[in-house]
């Protein structure tokens, strides 16, 4: 019997969700045309599924959508289309780990203290801390508390979050699911459950980005440690999902940044380890500073349409990102007219040749650490754009900039690049769609 071949469209719409796995053997969805779209009902990803012990990886991520053509070696092209919050409400602070409700990792293996079951289910009894409990024992399970947390309610707008407590909190945590407009297939617990509210009456500016945005790593992996710094405690760990030192640089692709340039109007270029690519989103966040410093910040639901493009052998060792003009560091955005012509007129006078015709190009790093990450993140551009790190260090620092993306290990080493290194990378075309022609 012939095997049956699920024709490419245009259009895959995605409201179905992993175990927390992100599993290279598991059947993806799609594919997806080259140009076409993915449209995406996404989950919050952080603190919900932290209290979701039946979820493996910390995180509820979409199930991958497969790129046709797509093989490894190549690259995708994504495009942000457009991002929309949906949820009304969250809840997030920073956290506090539960000793002995795990196996060597709260976000990976977690365990009922009572009955020992491992990835127990759970049902809420109640609100407040404690309301989320084992379905087998009913003991208080999850592996996560908050050390100071709030509550947020977002207005009509999406253009601000507002930091409430008392009864308002409490209205909010018996009916979470449907305050923070969380997909019927999901699976998490509502954060907004536990009633976080230490913080009331601040104000933030909602600016919606992806923490998760990617393709699928070549080995099983925990969403959330898709990255060089999460994925550090897989190394030697002490449950199913433990790798080495070297297994962890071959597989990861870094689709876990939380890098909050990530957002409407931004490319995200992404390496490609499996085929098919299997391009996954989720963990969306209604606004963060650069470096989430305080471990998490606002999980929300959110539709997401994405453009996604095959990029046949440019093979990439992590992601790239070009964001949005106003996103670039100052000395890294695109000069203007007059700059270009002051630059001529320098070059005449001096006797020097024609300046480089460049663009912005934003290399991800990540590690263990900050320094870990950077170091990663300046190989990355030297052996894409075949310089030296050395050229590299003296570009970002003239015109660029390393910034934070996630504390403790992602970075953006961001410069303007030469058009010709570009184009011999087979860049070219995305920067310039991008950025303009030079």
């Amino acid at each position: 019997m012939a095997t049956q071949v699920t024709p490419a469209r245009w259009t895959v719409y995605v409201e179905e969700f992993t175990d927390g796995i992100l599993d290279p053997g598991k059947p993806m969805l799609g594919p997806v045309k080259d140009g076409g779209r993915i449209v995406a009902y996404t989950a919050p990803g952080c603190w919900g599924p932290m209290l979701t012990p039946s979820l493996k990886g910390g995180h509820e991520v979409t199930v991958p959508v497969a790129v046709e053509g797509t093989r490894p070696g190549d690259a995708v092209a994504i495009v942000i289309e457009s991002i929309q919050v949906t949820s009304l409400a969250t809840a997030s602070g920073n956290d506090r780990v539960m000793e002995g409700r795990f196996i060597g990792d709260p976000y990976v293996a977690a365990r009922c203290p009572q009955c020992g079951t491992l990835y127990p289910p759970t049902r809420i009894e109640g609100i407040g801390p404690g309301a989320i409990r084992c379905a087998h024992c009913g003991a208080d399970v999850v592996p996560f508390t908050f050390r100071h947390g709030y509550t947020m309610v977002f207005d009509h707008q999406r253009g601000v979050g507002l930091t409430v407590a008392g009864s308002n909190v409490e209205e909010i945590a018996r009916n979470g699911r449907e305050w923070m407009k969380i997909p019927e297939a999901s699976q998490q617990n509502a954060v907004v459950t536990l009633m976080p509210q230490d913080l009331k009456g601040a104000v933030a500016r909602m600016r919606p980005f992806l923490g998760q945005l990617g393709t699928t790593p070549s080995h099983p992996f925990p969403d959330s440690h898709n990255a060089g710094d999460f994925g550090a405690s897989l190394v030697d760990a002490p449950h199913d999902y433990r790798l080495t030192a070297e297994e962890l640089k071959e597989h990861r692709t870094d689709g876990h940044m939380d890098i909050n340039r990530v957002r409407e109007g931004a490319i995200l270029l992404a390496p490609v380890k499996v085929e098919g690519a299997g391009i996954y989103l989720g963990d969306l966040h209604a606004m963060q500073g650069d470096g989430e410093i305080a471990g998490h910040t606002t999980d929300v639901s959110g539709i997401i349409t994405l453009r996604v493009h095959r990029l046949p052998g440019a093979s990439i060792p992590g992601p790239i990102l070009l964001p949005r003009v106003e996103d670039l560091p100052y000395l890294a955005r695109p000069l203007s007219p007059e700059e270009k012509e002051a630059a001529r007129m320098l070059a005449a006078q001096w006797g020097q040749e024609e300046p480089e015709e460049d663009f912005p190009i934003s290399f991800v790093g990540t590690g263990p650490n900050l320094n870990d990450a950077t170091e990663n993140g300046l190989e990355r551009a030297a052996q894409v754009l075949g310089i030296t790190v050395p050229e590299v260090l003296n570009r970002a620092t003239i015109t660029g900039s390393i910034e934070i993306g996630r504390h403790p290990g992602v970075v953006t080493v961001t410069f303007r690049a030469p058009r010709s290194l570009l184009e011999k990378a087979g860049l070219l075309p995305w920067v310039e769609a991008q950025y303009g022609t030079a």
